[in-house]
């Protein structure tokens, strides 16, 4: 089941306030907790509450504190994307979102509003945004000041931007639509639309299009003298009192705003008399130009009228206020309830409401984005933490990772090396660290050393190992860290940096040992592509695996997609897609793919495929049409090492994804591998891996 919807606009002043105010309540009536989210908002002033969360939050009395609802301001965010920290401003975003959704049963989101600087980026970024937070969109679009062609055209463009980034688009609502082209826009935008997708439309309500005296105080920073009480008045227009009254009296129209300045007693006084006549039409209030008040004996008249109309005072003289009026448009705010419960009605009446619920109940994410997964690592590994040893304390790029993981909290740390040299070199390297808390041990020199060599010789004795041999190995940083493993004292160990993949994992093999019905030790890598995490096995251990390997490769492989959150669609990879080659290497693929349907049944899996029908929908749909694998496949099973080994690294410099891993499966406790070439990012992803493994364990 969904748990979230994204509401999104392709401009500015599309009415999206109906559709949020609407959707929540409709949310509130099925769910007991929804919790709303902007992950970007417009600049607001000290001291001073985001509009739309503040009518959201107290309207429907939502437990959500407003400094929790939104990621960044206008200005933050556009600070941010000019110094191209695109990667910071999507972490804060999916953590903050996911602080809410952890506490509520369903999210509504609500995008950007398309004002001010900033608006040519807005449609990509609230794109990225739903892609990365991993939830459908519903797109909302005005049809003010555009032909039926415009209107249709836009909104099909704005689908296609959204499809094109694969994020799922629930619904279509064409609003601000003149009532009698409703069903004409609905046919319309149907016609180039997949089936499925829900098309609903609202007409124009002019009481909810029309701001309020006090949008209008607010836009011109005037200062209410009387009406306080009714400053929730709408205005349809606006009239600037400059000629006679006489004359002034004819234009009046029913909820219009008198624009005077200060020192026009006769309009004034003409204006409220008319209010109240039942020849004239109601105004919604007057606003006095020019910093001028009236004089007492006119303010004493007011004061004393039963009927009492808003009355504003602002210092700008009236050609300047009345074209900042004319600009003003209309929002939503909290203490409104008029609008909010026209809103609310508006949505119930013109949308199919049970229609979109049922697709918010029904719709399925179709994977992890790398952003989100990066984030589901980190908070994973918070939650029960964990102790990692590092051997090779005697690299920079081991030393800066542990510093890292050290600041963000996430895992305890043992480092083996030369305590000295290793504290020399944080100092030499310019680190802020608080040595207390890291862990440093010299093997020869520690207390385990003796207990450790005794173990060592205990284990492998009949193996014809010495105890002499015990304790040379024992004073190798390999052998040493691994039994701090075997013994408890540490969770895991991720060692390669500067060792062989032999090394590393040749004390694992002889003490730590398989998990029962585990043959093969082999790895995958958790490929962090554009849009989507892939999961790639085996490119680091098995050089050519048969085919029962091959299948035991690829079960391990899709359990550890599900202890990492990825749904495993196998694709047992090939030359050759389905039934249509024949050789030896494909007889193995063949095989092992037949292995892994009678061993487990509840996998998907298919093979033998080739990569571009396990990875490209339309490949897939022509090679393999029955496929439920072909086209949409995110753990790929290589045949062999070589293979393996080179695809992920062309991948992952030929593309920029990052490859996080090797991780080591089929031990009884995690060690982890490195690759002689890893950066710090590599050694920090995978000593997060390793911790989360060892929760499992």
């Amino acid at each position: 089941m969904n748990k979230a919807i994204y509401i999104a606009t392709s401009e500015a002043n599309s009415g999206k306030s109906i559709v949020t105010l609407g959707l929540m309540r409709m949310l509130l009536g099925k769910t007991p907790k929804v919790g709303y989210f902007r992950p970007i908002i417009d600049d607001v002033k000290k001291g001073k509450k985001d509009n739309h969360i503040n009518t959201i939050i107290t309207h429907f009395d939502l437990d959500i504190k407003p400094n929790d609802a939104y990621a960044f301001t206008r200005t933050e965010f556009i600070n941010k994307r000019n110094k191209g920290k695109d990667g910071e401003i999507f972490d804060t975003i999916i953590e903050k979102y996911k602080a809410l959704e952890e506490k509520n049963d369903f999210m509504l989101v609500e995008g950007t509003d398309f004002s001010g600087e900033g608006t040519a980026i807005e449609l990509d970024a609230n794109i990225l945004i739903a892609k990365n937070l991993g939830i459908p969109a519903i797109i909302v679009s005005s049809g003010i000041g555009k032909t039926l062609e415009e209107f249709i055209g836009g909104l099909h463009l704005a689908y296609d931007s959204f499809e094109d980034k694969e994020v799922e688009v629930v619904a279509v609502i064409a609003n601000k639509v003149q009532e009698k082209n409703l069903e004409i826009v609905k046919s319309g935008v149907k016609k180039n639309l997949p089936k499925d997708i829900l098309v609903n439309a609202i007409p124009l309500i002019p009481s909810l299009n029309n701001p309020t005296i006090k949008e209008i105080a607010k836009a011109v920073d005037a200062k209410v003298l009387f009406g306080e009480d009714h400053i929730n008045n709408q205005t349809t227009s606006f009239k600037v009192g400059a000629m006679q009254l006489r004359n002034y009296l004819t234009h009046l129209e029913e909820n219009c705003l008198i624009i005077t300045p200060g020192d026009r007693a006769d309009i004034i006084l003409g204006a409220l008399q008319a209010n109240i006549s039942s020849n004239y039409p109601s105004m919604s209030g007057i606003v006095l130009t020019g910093g001028i008040i009236p004089e007492e004996p006119i303010v004493k008249l007011i004061e004393g009228l039963p009927q009492k109309l808003p009355i504003l005072s602002v210092q700008e003289g009236t050609f300047d206020v009345a074209n900042k009026i004319g600009a003003v448009r209309s929002h939503m705010y909290a203490d409104n309830k008029e609008k909010i419960n026209l809103s609310l009605n508006t949505f119930d009446k013109y949308i199919e409401i049970e229609k979109l619920n049922e697709k918010l109940i029904t719709f399925k994410g179709n994977g992890i984005t790398p952003r989100m997964f990066q984030y589901n690592l980190l908070k994973r590994a918070r939650n029960i933490r964990k102790h990692i040893v590092l051997p090779e304390g005697n690299d920079d790029r081991i030393i800066t990772a542990a510093v890292r993981l050290i600041e963000q909290d996430i895992v305890d740390l043992t480092i083996l090396g030369n305590k000295d040299k290793i504290e020399n070199k944080i100092l030499r390297l310019g680190l802020k660290l608080d040595l207390s808390k890291l862990n440093i041990i010299n093997p020869i020199e520690s207390d385990y050393y003796e207990d450790f060599t005794n173990t060592l010789f205990d284990l492998r004795k009949n193996k014809g190992l010495t105890i002499d041999v015990a304790a040379d190995l024992m004073g190798d940083v390999s052998y040493f860290g691994t039994m701090m493993v075997y013994k408890g004292l540490a969770d895991g160990m991720v060692s390669g940096a500067a060792h062989t993949t032999q090394h590393t994992i040749r004390p694992a093999l002889q003490f730590i040992k398989t998990k029962p019905g585990v043959s093969v030790v082999s790895s995958i890598f958790f490929m962090c592509l554009d849009d989507r995490v892939s999961v790639f096995g085996d490119c680091a251990i098995n050089p050519n695996p048969t085919a029962e390997q091959l299948a035991e490769i690829a079960i391990s492989s899709a359990d550890s997609s599900k202890n990492f959150g990825i749904d495993p669609k196998i694709a047992m990879l090939s030359y050759s897609s389905g039934a249509s080659g024949k050789g030896e290497d494909v007889d193995i693929v063949r095989k092992a793919t037949e292995i892994v349907k009678q061993t487990r049944p509840d996998l998907k899996v298919e093979g033998p495929i080739q990569y571009d029908a396990a990875v490209d929908a339309s490949v897939g749909k022509s090679k393999l049409p029955e496929s439920e694998v072909a086209g949409q496949a995110n753990v790929l099973i290589f045949p062999d090492l070589n293979t393996g080994n080179n695809t992920y690294k062309a991948v992952q410099r030929e593309t920029g994804a990052l490859a996080i891993g090797p991780m080591l499966q089929g031990l009884n406790k995690p060690v982890n591998d490195l690759s002689r070439g890893c950066t710090i990012d590599d050694i920090f992803n995978t000593v997060i891996l390793t911790a989360i493994q060892a929760q499992g364990i």
